[in-house]
């Protein structure tokens, strides 16, 4: 099966910390990745580097066979979530979305509609985002992230928030873009939800990966 993320040997420090330390792995396409770790121990940090948010100090970072830093500063079809989701609190979450697709103009007024219906968000509703639950907004980050129908999918801690029926509506979409061949990539606590979807799982600690499924 064909890699879509290859690390080798990636370094990453900040100042005397050590943050990522020689990872070599690869993930392959169409496939489901869970990454389980504590906080601090590394996953935010990898997938800022798989980004293009952050350099590694050392080793490569090949996404869809280009080496990020070198072929460009970023994956060319990647949708993420990565920490918080930021939104302007003061719109609604279809203004939101609408303002960030215009920096690539890819996808029309109705299919950032359809992403949010996907998630279990009213597409129509004037409710500003300052006054969305925790969950209301993490269903908004996932919109965002697969609205323009990335190749990959990069989601650090996409179940936060969410209540039991939130989770499963994530987990069916994830499932259902998996059997259209996307690569996800998932930084998750609850080992329920990882040991459920994912087709591999990883642990992070102190900055190095072990593949443990």
């Amino acid at each position: 099966m064909k890699s879509e993320v290859k690390l080798s040997n990636v370094t990453k420090s900040f100042r005397k910390e050590r943050v990522l330390r020689g990872i070599t792995h690869s993930f392959e396409q169409g496939k489901i990745h869970g990454i389980m770790g504590f906080n601090g121990s590394g996953k935010t940090v990898m997938f800022k580097c798989i980004c293009g948010f952050l350099r590694p100090d050392s080793g490569a970072v090949i996404v869809q066979g280009r080496r990020i830093g070198k072929d460009g500063d970023f994956p060319q079809s990647v949708g993420m979530i990565i920490e918080s989701p930021g939104f302007l609190p003061h719109v609604s979450g279809f203004a939101n979305l609408k303002r960030l697709a215009a920096i690539r103009n890819r996808v029309t007024d109705e299919q950032i509609r359809e992403s949010m219906a996907r998630v279990g968000l009213d597409p129509f509703s004037k409710k500003k985002v300052g006054q969305y639950s925790l969950g209301m907004r993490e269903r908004l980050g996932i919109a965002q992230a697969i609205m323009e129908d990335p190749r990959m999918l990069v989601l650090d801690e996409p179940f936060n928030g969410l209540d039991k029926r939130g989770a499963q509506d994530v987990c069916d979409l994830l499932d259902e873009l998996r059997g259209r061949g996307r690569t996800i990539l998932i930084a998750a606590h609850n080992m329920m939800e990882i040991e459920y979807l994912c087709d591999t799982i990883c642990e992070m600690d102190a900055g190095v990966l072990t593949q443990v499924k």
